[in-house]
């Protein structure tokens, strides 16, 4: 999913001006229209319950988005352990072949921390192409001895590169997985009536006019830290590729 919530400042933005808004809305209520204070018992109860719910969907979401991000992790590591064992099976092929294989899971692997690290769109659409090419050469490479001499040593070798094709697929079905629109509407739905009801609690609006911004502002970095977590590329929280990067400089040192 796409769209502003891609951009965690943006949605911190929008709403903690949504919640003022509708804050200010019931202030406004409030005084044009005297609650009773039977009413206003009533108001108050509807307003702990509608809180109270507001608290339980944020948490909600944010275990949604905190289980995402672990998924994402988990897959980096899974990613990195099938190009390391594969760089050591990629030794049972015949001396030419394996030189071959290996150079190529080097630059797999120079294109899997891309992945992880950049930002901008055209260039992870290069990412993105050269990493299919390669998958493309690392299969034929290990194809090509394995139907010429079909042996269960050289299915071995198959098999882990199967594992590192199949990996990538599973880091890029993670990334895909977000947290739904239709969660994000009924938080946003339950933060707006929320602050509705509190402003119209209000006794005193110009006395406590700085006390409405108090949900407004907590609950807004909430929502700012749930889509920072979400999205994978944008914010300050992400994924970093350190099993891939000690992979890497792992194999510098070979």
């Amino acid at each position: 999913m796409t769209g502003i919530f891609d951009y965690p400042v943006l949605v911190f933005a929008l709403s903690f001006g949504g919640m003022v808004l509708f804050a200010w809305i019931g202030t406004r209520i409030a005084t044009r229209r005297r609650i009773e204070p039977g009413a206003r018992e009533d108001l108050g109860v509807i307003q702990a319950a509608t809180l109270t719910l507001l608290g339980l969907i944020i948490g909600f979401t944010f275990s949604m988005a905190l289980t995402r991000y672990d998924q994402r992790k988990n897959y980096e590591e899974a990613e990195a352990n099938a190009i390391g064992t594969e760089y050591v099976r990629a030794g049972l092929l015949p001396v030419q072949e394996a030189a071959k294989v290996r150079a190529l899971l080097a630059s797999y692997l120079e294109q899997r921390i891309l992945f992880y690290t950049i930002r901008e769109d055209e260039g992870l659409r290069n990412v993105d192409a050269r990493t299919a090419r390669l998958q493309s050469e690392l299969w034929s490479a290990v194809q090509a001895p394995a139907l010429a001499q079909p042996t269960p040593i050289l299915a071995l070798v198959v098999s882990g590169m199967n594992d590192v094709l199949n990996s990538q697929g599973y880091t890029q079905a993670a990334w895909w997985n977000r947290i739904p629109l239709g969660a994000w509407c009924l938080l946003g739905a339950i933060a707006l009536c929320a602050n509705l009801l509190v402003g119209l609690g209000v006794r005193n609006p110009a006395g406590e006019s700085k006390l409405l911004l108090v949900l407004p502002l907590v609950a807004a970095v909430a929502f700012f830290l749930i889509a920072d977590i979400d999205s994978p590329r944008a914010g300050i929280i992400h994924v970093q590729p350190q099993n891939l990067n000690a992979l890497a400089q792992s194999l510098r040192n070979q």
